[in-house]
Order: structure tokens, then sequence, then C-alpha cells
């Protein structure tokens, strides 16, 4: 078994995460606590060309712009941000945001969805779905090619993505041209051997993981239903071309890797694994260099899902 990256170690140790855990915390605690630690382990946030704040209704919205992101017909990139469906903001992702942005010279929109225990499933849902549906009716405004909608996501944020996806096959919500899931929520039962190989001891746990769903799906009958655990769609044919990105040491690794199966065998998927990483690395770049190489791979990924990017 490939042993845990050595920038997973020091992102375990990093002094500035938080000491309680999650699971201990009220949602009001857990968020703060987020919010006052986040920023430390990322790296300085990049300069865009442009940020903004907009408003579907209730949702609250933030936009960059990447530095070569031409002012119309942009590319664009539905961005569902992670926390388990309890806690996070665009904010709290906002390096993954920037970065893509200017990577992919795009634009970039992450809604503010609401949060459970406060607006438990599917509210989260709602949101985004709305938020896509917001991107290509303002699409002259925002400068974006409507036909041109990436949507990513990681760990709850990914389970979001995973549903949009699934939601624009079906023709509920506009298309978009592809998928990034970075170690997603694909099954709300967490009953994977994951769950036991990786309980504790590499940052997000399993009774964290029971504190998040059980705030969002506080009805065990939901939990199987496919717009929580996508895992048990009974079909992904006709889904957009998928990424999905591993972190070996993570409990969510077996769900995960279960998804990209079968999104690669029923759809068209590639994955990629960080065999010595841990859940929630792409958002540590500070401590963790192998976060740059996944950006990387996702802007190659998006290359291949949006011909005109690959120009």
């Amino acid at each position: 078994m490939t042993q845990l990256d050595e920038s997973a170690r020091r992102a375990l140790a990093w002094p500035g995460d938080p000491q309680t855990p999650v699971e201990s915390c009220t949602p009001a605690l857990a968020r703060q606590q987020y919010l006052d630690s986040f920023a430390d382990i990322q790296r300085p946030l990049e300069d865009v060309a442009e940020i903004l704040e907009r408003h579907v209704g209730a949702i609250r919205l933030k936009i960059w712009r990447g530095r070569t992101a031409p002012r119309q017909g942009a590319p664009a990139l539905l961005y569902l941000h992670g926390g388990g469906f309890v806690i996070g903001a665009p904010e709290t992702h906002e390096d993954i945001c920037r970065t893509l942005a200017n990577m992919a010279g795009a634009v970039v929109v992450s809604p503010d969805y609401r949060l459970a225990p406060e607006h438990p499933f599917p509210a989260a849902i709602d949101d985004c779905a709305a938020t896509l549906v917001w991107m290509t009716e303002q699409a002259d405004a925002l400068g974006i090619d409507p036909l041109r909608i990436l949507v990513a996501g990681d760990s709850a944020g990914g389970n979001l993505a995973a549903v949009v996806a699934l939601l624009a096959r079906d023709g509920q919500v506009p298309a978009v041209i592809g998928q990034v899931l970075i170690y997603p929520v694909t099954d709300q039962l967490q009953a994977s051997d994951s769950y036991l190989r990786y309980a504790e001891g590499y940052g997000l746990t399993a009774a964290a993981m029971q504190w998040f769903r059980d705030h969002y799906l506080p009805e065990a009958a939901s939990r199987p239903d496919w717009r929580a655990s996508p895992l048990r769609v009974a079909s992904l044919a006709g889904v957009a071309p998928a990424l999905v990105i591993l972190a070996g040491y993570d409990v969510l690794f077996d769900e995960a890797a279960a998804y990209a199966e079968r999104l690669s065998l029923e759809a068209q998927a590639t994955s990629r694994t960080w065999a010595g990483q841990i859940h929630g690395f792409v958002s540590k770049r500070r401590a963790i260099p192998e976060a740059q190489e996944a950006l990387e791979a996702i802007a190659m990924a998006w290359r291949t899902m949006d011909p005109g990017l690959a120009r």
C-alpha cells in the first residue's frame, strides 16, 4: 500500500486547523471554525481580471473572471463548494476558483447555496440548479457562452455537481459540457470499507461524515434517493463526460471510486488518484504541493471537454 505523502502528514499537523472535532460542534461553531482556519493553509489568492457578486433570489453568487478570459463568449464553470452540506462558502474555495479561472481563461461562478440543518436536502440541489439556469439566462451579461458550461465541486460539492450533471442529462436544467468531481460524496449510506480503513487519523473522519449526513438528511428514508446518493441512480448513460479526482487516504475513497467506475462503463470518464493524499488536499496548497498537480489535471480535462479551449 502506498504510504501517506509527507505533505499530507504536514497538513494533518497544521497548527491553524480547528481543534474541536466537527461532530462535537454545533453547526454555527463548525462554520466559524472553518471560516477562521481555511485561509492559512491555502496559497495567497491569485489575481483575476474581475470579481463580482450577484444574487439569484436569496442565493448569493461569487464570480471570478480569469485574466485571459474574453469579454464575450468565455467558457464558464459552475463551482460547488464542499463542506458536508453544513459548512463552507464560495470564499472557502476561492483559491480553487481563481486558479481554474486563470488556467482556463474562464468565468467561474460559485453559489453560496443554503446549508443544513436549517435547509436540509434538497435545498442545496435546488440552489445549485437555479444558479445553472441563471448562468444560461444571463450569459450575455456575464460574457459567457451558455453552451460551454462545466460543473465541478469537491466533497459535498462533488455530490451536488454529480446531481446537477444528471439533472442536465434528464433535461431538468440546461446542459453542461462536462463534470469534475473532486473526492465526491456518492453514497449517503456510508457503508463502504473505506469508512473503516480511514475512520480516524486522516483529517475527515467517519464520525464527522455521519454528523454532516444527519444534518443534511435527517430522514433516513431519503438517503438512498439518487439525488442524495448518485451512486444509486439507475443509469448514468448519457451524462456529461467526467473527471473524478480521488485521494487514497479518504473515508470517501471507495464510493467515489465506485462512481468513477460506473461513469467509465456507462458514460465517459477518467479518474486520477493521488494515492498518498487525504480528503480535502486540493484546498491545502500551502502544505500540499500535489494540489497544484490536481488543478492542472482539471484544467487539462476541461480542455478535452471543451474543444474551444484546445485551440
